[in-house]
């Protein structure tokens, strides 16, 4: 744990945190991570984020140069610096498990722990679940907009930082994509890597002819042509001559990338003239700002493209560049010790208190009907979502490899009703509060008003 990760949080969780040890030492609370509201173009959301927020609290430490960098701003005591030096966490973590559907007021993480650890943990938990979250609801809908079709992660050029590209390639992954063109992100997370060529290799050799018939030597089993640099169509007419030369040497062409223009004609023309010159297995690949709209149209039309390439509208998640994701308390311990539930009543931003789990209802088939929320202790029917990952500091849930993550995104999603998953979806699965939170809610507001 390097410094700068250990003190990636806001300002205010260590000036609360230094209230908290000099008046609330003992206290205990629970915080609970949700989505307060859906982004008006999603009917769901799939929960990514999970690893990443466990590596960061069981490794968080206040290494020496951090207590030197907060002892210069002159706010905090000597003591509190001392408590910051032995800092670790000692608390309990429930989470979704990662690839797990939900949606908004349902707890995706929730932490129980001494006040001050709970606090200090606010900023980087609500980090790491945002954006993976975000980005794989984004990818989710492109893998299904692809039906069925392959569909790469191109957007490492146009994420928010190098951290956020590197993310990118797994949530996209666990949603549902096929690989990421970012190699970091595959040497991390064994993300399956893919690419293709660019422009500038084209314009680098004498003619597209030349540069095709070079590549396709150095990479015989895996060229993948780039045919729009100049006039798309004599760029699929020579990537035909190429494929026909790698033919007569017994190799394949793996096949072509289309990156602008009217994909739908070009990929029509291209499929024809392949077939024709007796390269049928030749791929039709496509690329160039494409989105889940953009992808439904094409394949609307029946276009003959195999795969897609999805770059920066997935990469920023461009129709929903943020979630209105938050991190409240909803319970503390008393004077007697035991815990006391609070909530928030400004308008418009009330929550739920207590300690909350969602369970899900299913029908005889395991295909999903609803959702509630309820008090932890509520007998309620239903698969309770979240799961005990860490307990007294220590991890007891072992996160499946990425591919099982992947799997589980994938079984979970085709358990919901099928209107759910479309692009403009008007249906809204329900979830439903239960009778015990409801009457918490009412009457702990009327306590708070008076």
């Amino acid at each position: 744990m390097t410094a700068a990760r250990s003190l990636l949080l806001d300002l205010y969780e260590l000036t609360m945190a230094e209230c908290y040890f000099r008046y609330r030492r003992r206290a205990f609370a629970t915080f609970e991570l949700f989505v307060r509201r859906m982004p008006s173009c999603r009917s769901y959301l799939v929960a990514c984020g999970l690893q990443e927020a466990l590596a960061y609290v069981k490794a968080l430490r206040f290494e020496k140069g951090d207590i030197g960098y907060l002892r210069g701003l002159k706010l905090f005591s000597e003591e509190f610096l001392a408590y910051l030096s032995g800092f670790s966490f000692k608390g309990d973590i429930w989470a979704m498990k990662e690839g797990t559907v939900c949606f908004a007021n349902e707890p995706l993480l929730r932490v129980t722990a001494p006040l001050i650890q709970a606090q200090i943990l606010e900023s980087f938990l609500l980090n790491a679940i945002n954006l993976q979250t975000m980005i794989a609801s984004k990818a989710s809908r492109v893998v299904t907009a692809a039906s069925g079709r392959q569909v790469f992660d191109f957007s490492l050029r146009r994420t928010h930082g190098s951290d956020a590209a590197i993310k990118a390639g797994r949530a996209s992954y666990i949603a549902g994509f096929s690989g990421t063109s970012n190699v970091l992100s595959g040497k991390s997370y064994g993300v399956p890597v893919a690419g293709t060529m660019a422009h500038s290799f084209v314009m680098s050799f004498e003619n597209e002819a030349q540069s095709f018939r070079a590549y396709c030597e150095t990479f015989p089993g895996k060229s993948i042509l780039l045919v729009d640099t100049y006039t798309t169509k004599k760029g699929i007419r020579n990537a035909v001559a190429a494929g026909l030369t790698l033919k007569k040497k017994g190799h394949a062409l793996a096949g072509i990338r289309l990156d602008s223009g009217d994909v739908v004609a070009l990929s029509r023309f291209a499929r024809g003239a392949l077939d024709e010159a007796g390269l049928p297995y030749v791929k039709i690949f496509a690329s160039g700002n494409l989105d889940e709209y953009k992808i439904q149209k094409i394949l609307s039309r029946n276009a003959p493209v195999d795969s897609f390439g999805v770059g920066t509208n997935m990469g920023v998640s461009a129709d929903a560049p943020f979630m209105d994701v938050i991190y409240k308390i909803c319970e503390v311990t008393g004077p007697q010790g035991g815990f006391l539930p609070t909530m928030k009543l400004s308008k418009g931003k009330a929550t739920y208190p207590g300690r909350k789990q969602v369970f899900r209802m299913k029908d005889g088939k395991g295909k999903f009907l609803k959702d509630v929320l309820a008090l932890e202790d509520e007998k309620i029917k239903g698969e309770p979502l979240l799961v005990k990952v860490i307990e007294r500091g220590k991890a007891v849930y072992e996160p499946p490899p990425l591919s099982g993550v992947r799997a589980y995104a994938k079984d979970n999603l085709s358990r919901f009703p099928r209107v759910l998953l479309e692009l403009r979806s008007r249906y809204a699965y329900p979830v439903l509060v239960s009778a015990g939170l409801k009457k918490l809610k009412a009457s702990l507001a009327r306590q708070l008003k008076t």
